[in-house]
This record gives C-alpha cells, structure tokens and sequence, in this order.
C-alpha cells in the first residue's frame, strides 16, 4: 500500500483522472468473515457457508459473497485516499459492475483505483471511481467496474 492521497477539492481529484490513484493493503477473506456477511444479509446459500458440501463443488472450498467484496469499498478506498473539507460523501451508482473471478476462503484481496472522470455539479464533485478488486495469485479480478460519489466540498 502506497501513502494515502489526501483530495480536498475539485482540482485535486482532477489531477488524477484518466489515473491510477493507488492500491490498498491485502485483506484476507476468512470463513469468520464469509459467516459474518450471511448472518447481516441472511444469505446462507451453501457455497457461503457449508464447508463440507462447498468442498465438493466445482470451487473446492467456500467462496466469499459478490456482495461482500463490494461491501469493502469503503474500507479499502479509504486506506487510499483520505477526503477532506467535504461537508459529506454520497454515494450516488454502481456502473457496469462485473464479477470475474470467485474469491476463495483466505484468499486475500486488495482494490485498485482509477479515476475515471469527474464533473463539477455547481460546486459538487461527481467523479467516476474505476474500481477493481485483484486476487493474490489470480489474472482475473474478483470485478471490476465505476463507482460514482458525490464530494461536496467547501
């Protein structure tokens, strides 16, 4: 993990776009994670959480939600960049989100991310965020695709 940037205004933001902003740490996904995300989102769909049935599926092992490896953007963005003199952040769409590549129990996982664009709405910020989040040891990232926030800064 590079030192966080630290975007303050509109300017700052758009120095980066059409860039790569920096990466996060790694973070392992563990069964104690996977467990926890269907217990909050009730999904306790068999590849999530069964161990022994999950070891005979096509996977080899439990795999971690889609949804919970998007539920880590914030944490992961926020080990990158750190916003300031924003009287809030909204978070306004997901854009052409694709999964790619099922993430294993303790595989670990870290986000990239771009800015893919940015327009100033009379004083807020909506910038393009390019997100994809790589898997230690595979070519093809878990997904990949733009989220949109909404910066209003003073």
């Amino acid at each position: 993990m590079s030192e966080k940037i630290v975007i303050a205004s509109h300017e700052d933001v758009e120095k980066f776009d059409g860039r790569e902003v920096g990466r996060s740490s790694w973070k392992k996904i563990t069964q104690d994670t996977i467990n926890a995300f269907a217990d909050a989102t009730s999904d306790h769909q068999w590849i999530h959480v069964d161990l022994e049935r999950a070891a005979t599926s096509p996977f080899g092992a439990t795999i971690a939600h889609g949804f919970l490896t998007v539920s880590l953007l914030p944490a992961l963005l926020d080990e990158i960049i750190e916003v300031r003199n924003s009287e809030m952040t909204v978070n306004y769409a997901v854009e052409n989100l694709r999964f790619g590549t099922p993430v294993l129990v303790n595989s670990e996982v870290r986000l990239i991310l771009t800015v893919n664009g940015l327009r100033n709405l009379r004083g807020i910020t909506r910038v393009t965020l390019g997100v994809e989040m790589e898997i230690k040891g595979e070519k093809r990232p878990a997904y990949k695709g733009n989220i949109i926030l909404l910066y209003h800064f003073r």
